[in-house]
């Protein structure tokens, strides 16, 4: 290999390292929506706080990373969230045929959901044909310590995030809600592997099981939602058939790496 092969090779090298790091930056902010400083960014992605600072000068300059203001500090900027309302068909496009197989396999409705705040909200959904079913809106933003899709999507959240984001006491919405500390020990199952469920927590007779997409155009629930009394003789099936979906949607869509802060 030639001096100029070598120089470009090395080129080719620094520019891949300096999108891995700039994707470690940012998915370090978003695990933290109330935003970090520089030292605790570098602290997350194990790099120097002077190569941290200069990635995120870059993504500022491109809308994609902004200040907290004359407090310090830096959150994901308005420019991501444009590329992500331009996801939200792509994801709802995609994941259409796997929503209207779960459907018509439960006999149930299902819905896809995103986390917006301390809301799940439905980003898409398909109605059960049948006499007895569950209706909801597209667009509805419920608590998420209330619903299994909710839950699903606040398991895989970091503890500190988590600590700020539920209020203490949970507001209770039902008989049913979870109170914080029964809530955190369902969070750690659901981390751990376990299907999230929720049994008339947000609107007493209705049940629901969810689990998480990883995928490279975001994170993701999807939920099977139905009443009580059909959903709750059901589990293990249910379970099992949100277990084959997520396996087929993340092999077919691609999953995204995950990372603990």
């Amino acid at each position: 290999m030639t001096q100029t092969d070598q120089a470009a090779e090395a080129g080719r090298h620094n520019g891949i390292q300096v999108i891995a790091r700039a994707g470690a930056i940012m998915r370090a902010l978003g695990d933290n929506p109330q935003g970090l400083s520089l030292a605790a960014i570098a602290q997350i992605v194990d790099l120097p706080r002077s190569t941290v600072q200069r990635i995120i000068t870059a993504l500022e300059a491109e809308y994609l990373v902004e200040t907290l203001g004359p407090s310090g500090g830096f959150r994901l900027g308005p420019a991501l969230g444009q590329l992500i309302s331009q996801t939200q068909t792509d994801i709802i496009t995609l994941l259409k045929p796997y929503m209207l197989e779960l459907c018509e396999q439960l006999g149930e409705s299902v819905c896809v959901s995103t986390l917006v705040g301390a809301k799940a909200y439905v980003v898409d959904r398909v109605v059960a044909e049948r006499e007895l079913r569950v209706v909801f809106p597209i667009g509805i933003k419920a608590p998420a310590y209330a619903t299994a899709s909710g839950k699903a999507l606040l398991a895989v959240l970091a503890d500190e995030w988590l600590q700020q984001m539920l209020p203490d006491p949970l507001p209770i919405v039902t008989p049913c809600t979870p109170d914080r500390i029964t809530l955190l020990k369902q969070l750690g199952q659901i981390a751990e592997g376990a299907v999230a469920e929720e049994h008339g927590e947000l609107i007493e007779g209705l049940s629901s099981f969810a689990i998480t997409l990883e995928t490279y155009l975001g994170r993701y629930s999807i939920a099977i939602v139905g009443p009580t009394a059909r959903l709750v003789t059901r589990r293990e099936p249910f379970q099992q058939a949100l277990h084959r979906c997520q396996q087929s949607v993340e092999r077919a869509i691609g999953r995204r790496a995950t990372h603990t802060s």
